[in-house]
């Protein structure tokens, strides 16, 4: 399978730095046991939350009376092998290219064996509460996003 967004896939997957563990619960699964095809996406955002905050963006969109908030513009995933109830996943995120006030992240769940077993990307573009505007990063709110800082 090839997807757009991945020129060479191995040297793509080494790129990652940042990642979270999930357990496939029962409730996401379908009758036969299968990751249920809308879950990954739950699992992206949840690694996406889990990075924002080790990078030091989710303080500011946190705060009530904070000007900015991230709002998810596109997503999509890609299903590469089957995943079951009861496996233990590595949800791998990164910024793969950072826009004047958006920011495209890509995706990459592993299982146990270490085989990809789907991969995703999508953009997110942070707007004001107030306008529903883009507001561009700041200097310091684009270096947040270099890899070497969350590994």
């Amino acid at each position: 399978m090839k997807m757009a967004y991945i020129k060479d896939m191995e040297e793509w997957a080494a790129d990652f730095g940042f990642s979270i563990q999930v357990s496939v619960r029962i409730s996401e699964t379908d009758m036969y046991g299968h990751l249920n095809n809308t879950v990954p996406f739950i699992y992206f955002e949840q690694a996406r939350a889990e990075y924002f905050k080790k990078i030091g963006l989710m303080n500011d969109w946190q705060v009530p009376n904070g000007e900015t908030i991230p709002v998810v513009a596109d997503l999509q995933c890609d299903f590469v092998k089957q995943v079951f109830f009861d496996e233990n996943l590595s949800i791998y995120i990164k910024a793969a290219e950072v826009g004047n006030s958006s920011v495209d992240t890509h995706y990459m769940a592993k299982n146990e064996k270490g085989e990809v077993v789907f991969t995703g990307r999508g953009t997110l573009v942070q707007i004001s509460k107030v306008t529903g505007k883009g507001i561009p990063w700041t200097a310091e709110e684009k270096s947040l996003f270099v890899k070497e800082k969350v590994k």
